[in-house]
């Protein structure tokens, strides 16, 4: 399974990540963290985006609870870089980034 969590991770930082970094650029609203203003408004725009936006703000909560308990019991080192990673490039890459390491400490 590493390697396809490995290809997932690459796929889900390069999809979303492209069309941050245009925005980025053409806005210079770098990572959408300096203009954070512009970057809520963006997300919370309408209903829809709203619904989309607090659907993955739990999903990255679960994420970092989980993550930590499990970081914890298998004792996997660097937790911390998973919400670096999370809080700069987003979900859909560093979840299965942190599957690929995991798998690592389950096989020990």
């Amino acid at each position: 399974m590493r390697p396809f969590y490995l290809l997932l991770a690459i796929l889900g930082y390069l999809g979303p990540n492209l069309l941050m970094f245009l925005e980025s650029y053409e806005n210079k609203n770098i990572l959408l963290w300096t203009k954070p203003d512009e970057t809520i408004a963006g997300l919370f725009a309408n209903r829809i985006s709203t619904i989309f936006a607090m659907d993955l703000l739990f999903a990255v909560l679960v994420f970092f609870i989980w993550a930590f308990f499990e970081s914890k019991r298998l004792g996997m080192k660097r937790y911390w870089l998973y919400v670096l990673l999370t809080m700069l490039f987003g979900l859909a890459g560093t979840f299965p980034l942190f599957l690929w390491a995991r798998e690592k400490y389950l096989k020990h």
